[in-house]
């Protein structure tokens, strides 16, 4: 069974009160998010698997330890998950990076595919899947089916804000994948938007609207 991890800590909250403000301009919203992103990675990664490695120091030898496996494989939700694949690689330089595009149907607010890249052995690698919001759910949990259809076994999920909703339709999709937030807040608005999020992570993140 899959577990719900809110990181709490102070300079994430910290960060998380400067990214919500409305006066916050692209490019520090793009900053802040990256920083975010690392923090939370820190208890993402928490439980990666070790093994021994056999080095030489400046005094003599030792056997130290390194991740085990294959190098794990970050998949952002593209668009706004763009913005959290920095942050991630800046802890993990040696991940794969694969990519699902997704767009939210105006009309029915279910999700629709129209990208997905990802690397050939991923059932052999920890994936990481990355989006800001977590609103309704459907787009995180169509993106890990997709990851799954493709062989993956090992799945996690990171989101820098989930709504209650969306939270307990992810869950129910996908009971057995681990989801990463730093905050659930209070509900979503009848467009299906955060509250009191912080508005369109996309839009904020390029400068569009």
């Amino acid at each position: 069974m899959g577990k719900v991890t809110v990181t709490e800590h102070p300079l994430i909250q910290h960060k998380l009160t400067l990214i919500r403000d409305v006066d916050t301009a692209s490019k520090d919203f793009r900053d802040l998010l990256t920083e975010i992103t690392m923090l939370m990675g820190y208890e993402l990664t928490r439980d990666f698997p070790l093994q021994d490695k056999q080095i030489e120091t400046p005094m003599g030898p030792m056997i130290g330890k390194e991740i085990a496996g294959k190098k794990p494989v970050i998949v952002p939700v593209l668009r706004a998950g763009l913005g959290m694949v920095d942050g991630l690689l800046r802890l993990i330089p040696g991940a794969r990076v694969g990519h699902i595009g997704l767009y939210r149907d105006p009309e029915t607010l279910l999700p629709v595919e129209y990208y997905c890249k990802l690397p050939k052995d991923i059932e052999d690698r920890d994936i990481i899947i990355v989006d800001p919001m977590l609103a309704t759910g459907g787009s995180l949990a169509a993106a890990v089916d997709f990851v799954k259809q493709r062989g993956a076994k090992s799945v996690r999920a990171l989101c820098l804000l989930g709504a209650p909703e969306g939270i307990e339709t992810f869950r129910a999709a996908h009971p057995d994948v681990d989801l990463y937030l730093s905050c659930i807040d209070e509900k979503l608005d009848d467009n299906a938007y955060i509250v009191p999020g912080l508005g369109d992570a996309g839009d904020r993140i390029f400068g569009t609207k």
